[in-house]
């Protein structure tokens, strides 16, 4: 007799806990999660079924509509205890909200990462008229043109005189 006592005790400890059902997130935001005990006779589809319909249930109750946010699922685990589960976030919105038109869920990261900071840079471009000229090199160069013919001599004075005045 104590035996079945502490089996039905320990079976009600278990179920209780594992499937505590719909938990209010936000104002409008919802989560069910449930797992299947039936081990490996337990089907993975009828376990999403039965949630989903669960939180529609929900929201009909209140005259409104469930809006799928997430969804995730464990399959069954080798170990002891290690239930296949499946886990349910949605909102409930009215039946003319535009959310209500959406078809799929959107994937969501299993971890999020933030970082915050702020950052300052001081970027300069390149700006070819604010140079200034390297007037020895120019002074090179018209020297190099004079001395292939390039420039005759009057050219080769005019355009130094304009180097040495704008320096």
């Amino acid at each position: 007799m104590r035996n079945v006592l502490f089996f039905c005790l320990t079976i009600a400890a278990l179920s209780g806990c594992t499937n505590p059902g719909i938990v209010k997130l936000s104002s409008d935001t919802y989560m069910l999660s449930r797992e299947a005990h039936g081990g490996i006779f337990a089907s993975a589809s009828a376990l999403k079924a039965g949630v989903i319909n669960d939180a529609n249930a929900f929201a009909e109750s209140q005259g409104k509509v469930a809006v799928p946010l997430s969804a995730s699922e464990k399959p069954m685990g080798n170990g002891p205890a290690q239930w296949a589960s499946f886990e349910y976030q949605f909102r409930v919105v009215d039946k003319n909200d535009p959310e209500v038109r959406r078809t799929s869920l959107v994937p969501r990261a299993d971890v999020v990462i933030e970082k915050t900071e702020k950052i300052t840079a001081d970027v300069k471009t390149r700006d070819q008229t604010d140079r200034p000229k390297d007037v020895y090199a120019e002074l090179i160069k018209l020297d190099d043109l004079r001395k292939r013919g390039i420039l005759t001599e009057a050219e080769f004075e005019t355009q130094k005189g304009k180097l040495l005045e704008g320096q």
